[in-house]
């Protein structure tokens, strides 16, 4: 059986679909088991838990032979900070996996996860890669670009309610953008074939685009024209300081988009390609599928 940990997530509802449509048997850990009906209905067992409390996740993997983890917390706070959640929490996952003898763990980082990066939550994921590689357990780790469905949406959906979008910073540095369902693959690769034993498998879109580019793309999949302003790069550099200490949800985000529009955010999916030859969605499909009139 298979354990999904965030399975009424995006990537953890995607992976599971996909399990259950083959035949497998899947275990759905949520906290909000009435957000998981649909996959109950396909098969899963659906099971309540959080990563937070060790003890759910002891009767979790009780009889679990493979591990997706897919459960993160960018944008939470307090006890649900990436810290106490993406840190302390997958340990605690990791920890209940070798305990309960676990074979295979395959784990959603983030493509750039480095010790040094300018984001807390990147820096967070890759301790957390390191922990999963000093436990002893066998593992795969998917390090997956920005998801299109999450950043896409967030500059498509005030064009299409206002007709205005705010740009952070100059909107012409370049950024690789994946699908949901491109990654759920990729999962299903870490979970069911060998050669990616004890491997980082890192994951992104086709075509690497700038924030302008993408709004171009909404335009013409609309019809509407986007009234476009944006907030300047030493705005944000200040506001980023501004709001740490009354807002770490706001500064994170902040402190992304300026690594966003500062970086280099381009990614080659050649070399992966040749290992795992997954098919990918275009981001102008995508935009096309989505928001076409």
């Amino acid at each position: 059986m298979i354990l999904i940990i965030g399975a009424t997530g995006n990537l953890g509802r995607a992976v599971a679909k996909n399990l259950l449509s083959e035949g497998k048997s899947v275990r759905a850990m949520t906290r909000t088991p009435e957000k998981a009906e649909a996959l109950k209905k396909l098969g899963a067992e659906v099971v309540v838990g959080d990563v937070r409390d060790r003890q759910s996740l002891d009767q979790a993997c009780q009889g679990i032979e493979k591990i997706f983890a897919a459960s993160h917390s960018f944008e939470g706070k307090g006890q649900s900070s990436p810290q106490v959640v993406d840190g302390q929490g997958n340990r605690n996952l990791i920890d209940a996996a070798k305990a309960a003898g676990v074979k295979h763990f395959v784990f959603t980082s983030a493509l750039g996860a480095r010790p040094d990066h300018p984001v807390d939550f990147f820096r967070i994921k890759y301790q957390t890669e390191q922990y999963l590689k000093a436990s002893g357990l066998s593992y795969t780790i998917l390090r997956p670009a920005a998801f299109m469905e999450s950043w896409v949406e967030m500059i498509a959906q005030p064009i299409l309610t206002t007709g205005k979008v705010t740009i952070f910073g100059r909107g012409k540095n370049p950024v690789n953008y994946v699908a949901v369902a491109d990654v759920a693959r990729f999962a299903q690769i870490g979970l069911e074939n060998p050669e990616a034993k004890n491997q980082v498998i890192e994951t992104g879109g086709p075509e690497n685009f700038t924030t302008e580019q993408i709004i171009e793309m909404i335009e013409q999949a609309t019809g509407k024209t986007a009234k476009r302003s944006y907030t300047p790069l030493p705005v944000m550099k200040v506001m980023k300081i501004l709001m740490r200490p009354i807002n770490p949800v706001m500064s994170r985000m902040i402190t992304a988009g300026i690594n966003f529009d500062t970086t280099d955010q381009t990614f080659d999916m050649s070399e992966t390609l040749k290992t795992y030859p997954v098919p990918l969605t275009r981001l102008e499909d995508f935009v096309r599928e989505r928001y076409g009139q």
